[in-house]
């Protein structure tokens, strides 16, 4: 009995173990760039996401910012360029060869960190 019961609670384990390590993996969002624009423009997360900018384009662009590592090589057609948000705010971004093109990422979690703005 004491052995069929220890069996049971491992095989519960064995079941909600892999359900929890799946629900802690961090989002990850992609942002096309297409004819001038980055598609979606204005993008709201949470922190820890990543979000992966794609050139879909047939001319290089950049993905620029004051913040402190968000800055890509000239990406051409098919390439990436990933970024993973850790702290709360508002992150605005314009392609370095193109400064039209701009957009914002808006990353949302816990207060009285030191964001952007």
């Amino acid at each position: 009995m004491i052995r069929t019961s220890l069996l049971l609670r491992w095989a519960a384990v064995a079941v909600v173990m892999p359900l929890l390590i799946v629900s802690a993996k961090a989002e990850e969002v992609t942002v096309k760039i297409d004819n001038f624009v980055f598609s979606p423009q204005i993008l709201t997360i949470k922190a820890g996401t990543k979000v992966t900018w794609v050139n879909d384009d047939d001319i290089p662009h950049t993905v620029a910012s004051t913040t402190q590592g968000l800055r890509s090589k000239a990406l051409d057609t098919g390439d990436s360029f990933t970024f993973t948000f850790t702290t709360p705010g508002t992150y605005k971004y314009f392609c370095g060869l193109h400064p039209h093109m701009t957009g914002s990422i808006v990353v949302e979690g816990a207060t009285g960190s030191n964001a952007p703005q």
